[in-house]
């Protein structure tokens, strides 16, 4: 039921696109796994080999900490309108922070906004699909905003303030070089 290739096809980079909801997973040599939802519109295929991903702020920063041991992430969508399906994206990752000099060209890409933490840059090995027979229905009703207000009520030195108190270590006390090494 599963099927492996190379690279993202046309066809997959446009279920991409289409999909509301992906998920992210890395994970430490040792430690906790992670894995996290994401949505409103923070993706962008690049090609068939890169995918550009705009990380919000959020309550920890798991993935820049594993990054920093091992960059190995994987995300998955899943169809939940239309014919079922389950498409997951292996490869390797590397985190950009606005002190970095690709961030004004990933910008361009997916706009920042005051709580963008970091944008990943997804280097792809294996694309697999599989069958998502047992994925429910379910419908999209609408992003939610509350994120993006809570950031924008905060303001940059809020947004920075809690970076230092919530962003700086990930659950297992690993540096997540969010203000540098």
């Amino acid at each position: 039921m599963a099927d492996q290739f190379p690279e993202l096809s046309d066809e997959l980079s446009a279920f991409i696109n289409e999909q509301k909801v992906f998920f992210v997973a890395t994970a430490a040599p040792d430690g906790r796994i992670n894995l996290s939802p994401k949505g409103q519109d923070s993706l962008r295929v690049l090609n068939s080999h890169e995918i550009l991903w705009m990380n919000l702020t959020g309550s920890g920063n798991e993935t820049a900490a594993h990054l920093s041991e091992s960059n190995r992430m994987t995300m998955m969508w899943c169809a939940f309108e239309g014919p079922p399906r389950i498409l997951r994206v292996y490869g390797t990752a590397q985190v950009f922070h606005p002190r970095d000099a690709r961030w004004a060209e990933f910008s361009k890409q997916i706009s920042s906004t005051v709580g963008t933490r970091q944008y990943f840059l997804v280097s792809i090995d294996l694309v697999q699909t599989s069958c998502g027979y047992a994925v429910p229905f379910m419908d999209h009703v609408e992003d939610r905003q509350v994120l993006t207000k809570w950031a924008e009520n905060k303001g940059e030195g809020g947004i920075s303030e809690y970076w230092q108190k919530k962003n700086q270590l990930s659950l297992d006390g690993k540096p997540t070089g969010i203000f540098g090494s």
